[in-house]
């Protein structure tokens, strides 16, 4: 560890800095990236604000001491291009996976229990029912996605006494959760005995309308699809025929497009309930998130490797 160069770094709000105050041969800048500051030149690792878009390519080629830009999101692909070779760019895989297997669990059960309908006749201060009403327990549930927030979400499923099915990119043996992992080519066959299907893979080429007519085409009649990854993966327009039909249900906190314009038919679609993108956004990101921005600055300093890297660095001159 040098003593006399210490880690200069740019946080997002003072509380990122206290957080780092007592950290030894370590200076934390608070740094807003849309106004400059006279300690850019000394900037090493960057950590960008969660809320609002990244900052411009030109931004991080002003910062020429530069070497980790850390995120505080989980998804990254509006950032790769973003990120000048000769940087490595780190996301918050882990700072976001109770927050949004939570969200998961409860858009499951808000659909499941019908939630939607209980609320409107309180609106109207109107009991409804008697009638027997959908429960979560002995349904069948194929989680799409097994990294560490698709673990969290099964996690949460099982003690509702569930039968949960997990895919991943290529199949592997089975975890502390699950017997076995199936490949993502096995999705059209599961799909066919899944009551509920919960989304949480990252986006990207392979995987972006992932679930498209056909896949919805095969779910069970009454399936509820949950999306808590991004909205692409899903064919917007097969789900909205879909559901407005009756034949599935949905559960989404993420959409596509996104923001979701008022007049998009999705908002009045039957079955279909939407939240605005907060599956990370919770009280419980903060002191995971603080803690994740330490350890990497500390294993910066000491010349230790980096957490959650998923673009290396290249030897290219900036």
């Amino acid at each position: 560890m040098s003593t006399d160069r210490p880690v200069v770094v740019a946080v997002p709000e003072e509380a990122y800095a206290a957080g780092l105050a007592d950290a030894a041969h370590v200076e934390p800048v608070v740094w807003d990236p849309s106004h400059r500051h006279e300690r850019e030149a000394e900037f090493r690792l960057v950590v960008p604000p969660y809320m609002g878009p990244p900052p411009r390519v030109e931004r991080f080629r002003d910062l020429p001491a530069l070497e980790v830009v850390q995120l505080l999101s989980a998804g990254y692909e509006t950032v790769l291009d973003r990120i000048p070779p000769g940087v490595t760019l780190c996301n918050g895989a882990g700072i976001h996976d109770a927050s949004t297997a939570e969200l998961a669990l409860t858009l499951t059960l808000a659909s499941e229990r019908d939630l939607a309908t209980h609320l409107l006749a309180q609106s109207r201060s109107s009991w409804a029912g008697p009638r027997m009403w959908r429960a979560l327990a002995d349904k069948r549930v194929l989680v799409v996605g097994y990294g560490r927030i698709g673990h969290a979400i099964v996690s949460r499923l099982l003690p509702f006494e569930v039968e949960v099915t997990v895919v991943a990119t290529r199949a592997r043996g089975g975890d502390d959760l699950v017997d076995a992992v199936h490949g993502i080519d096995e999705l059209p066959v599961l799909a066919r005995t899944a009551d509920v299907l919960i989304l949480i893979v990252p986006l990207t080429d392979s995987t972006r309308g992932l679930i498209d007519a056909d896949v919805l085409a095969r779910l069970p009649d009454d399936a509820l699809v949950v999306n808590v990854a991004r909205g692409p993966i899903v064919d917007t327009d097969a789900l909205v025929a879909e559901c407005s039909s009756g034949r599935l249900r949905a559960a989404l906190d993420v959409t596509d497009p996104e923001p979701l314009p008022a007049d998009h038919p999705l908002w009045s679609t039957r079955g279909v309930i939407i939240t605005p993108h907060i599956g990370g956004a919770t009280s419980a990101m903060a002191p995971r998130a603080r803690a994740l921005v330490r350890r990497q600055v500390e294993a910066l300093r000491d010349g230790r490797p980096l957490e959650n890297v998923v673009k290396p660095a290249t030897s290219l001159s900036r």
